[in-house]
C-alpha cells in the first residue's frame, strides 16, 4: 500500500472508501502509512443496508440486485467518490465465514470490489476461502492493493 500511496501523494490523487465485509481493513491500511492523510478525505463503514442507503445507495439497487452485488459495490465506490469529491472511491461488499441472517442470499465468502476512477469502474469478484475473517480480510486488501497499482500505473 505505500507504493500506491506514494503515488496518490506525489500525483495529487485524492482517494475514499466504503467498506462493509472488510470493516475498515482498506482504510486501516491506508492510514497505516506516512502521509495518508494528504490524500484520504473519508471513509465509511456500512456493515447495514440502513447506512448504506444513507450514503446513497439505492434501495432500489439493493431489492433488485441484492446487498451482496457489484451493482451495490458501483454505487458504494461511485457515491463516496462524489460525497467526498475524491478523484477515487472504492466500495467493498460481500460475506466472510459466515451466512448473513439479514440477507440470506448470495454466496457465501464472495466478495465484491469495486473502484470509481475517471468515470470508470475498474471490478473483481473475489472468492476468499481463508479459516479466519481476518486472514480473508487481508487476501481483500492485497487484490485492492494490486487492482490500484495496475490502474494507477496504466
Amino acid at each position: 500500500m505505500k507504493e500506491v500511496i506514494d503515488f496518490l501523494r506525489e500525483n495529487n490523487i485524492s482517494i475514499s472508501t466504503m467498506e462493509s465485509c472488510t470493516g475498515g481493513g482498506v482504510v486501516n491500511a491506508i492510514t497505516n502509512i506516512e502521509g495518508a492523510s494528504e490524500v484520504l478525505k473519508f471513509s465509511a463503514i456500512t456493515y447495514s443496508n440502513e447506512f448504506k442507503i444513507k450514503m446513497g445507495v439505492s434501495s432500489e439497487t439493493i431489492n433488485k440486485y441484492s446487498v451482496y452485488s457489484m451493482e451495490v459495490a458501483h454505487e458504494m465506490a461511485k457515491n463516496i467518490s462524489s460525497f467526498t469529491n475524491s478523484d477515487i472511491g472504492i466500495g467493498i461488499t460481500g460475506k466472510l465465514n459466515r451466512a448473513d441472517i439479514n440477507n440470506n442470499y448470495g454466496k457465501d465468502n464472495q466478495v465484491f470490489v469495486s473502484i470509481f476512477y475517471k468515470n470508470n469502474y475498474y471490478d473483481k469478484v473475489l472468492l476468499v476461502e481463508k479459516e479466519t475473517r481476518a486472514k480473508n480480510k487481508e487476501t481483500i486488501i492485497e487484490e485492492i492493493t494490486n487492482m490500484l497499482k495496475e490502474l494507477l500505473w496504466k
